[in-house]
């Protein structure tokens, strides 16, 4: 069974603030077909952990989980976050407007 050990990216509504981080995730891959119910025509599947997602608040624990049941896992790394320092002050600049915008000609 195959695993993919992730840090979740926040929500567009949690972008700012450092202090609660979400876990770190186990997901499983898929290992059975999807397949269409014929009463409903709704998508099935055989494969229930599709539906399972371990939270753990480290990285090691996770790794440990997957190495302890005996789990094929890859681990991605979290994209490092780049701060972009911005004031209110640059929206009044002088130079903020390009000249290419002048439309006086």
């Amino acid at each position: 069974m195959k695993a993919r050990i992730f840090k979740p990216a926040r929500t567009a509504m949690q972008q700012s603030g450092q202090e609660n981080n979400h876990p770190w995730v186990i997901e499983f891959a898929r290992e059975a077909q999807l397949f269409i119910e014929p009463l409903m025509g709704w998508t099935g599947t055989t494969d229930n952990t599709q539906q399972l997602r371990l939270r753990y608040a480290t990285k090691e624990e996770a790794i440990e989980y997957a190495q302890r049941n005996g789990l094929e896992y890859e681990v991605k790394e979290p994209r490092a976050r780049t701060v972009k320092p911005k004031s209110y002050a640059a929206n009044f600049a002088f130079n903020r407007v390009s000249d290419a915008t002048d439309t006086s000609n």
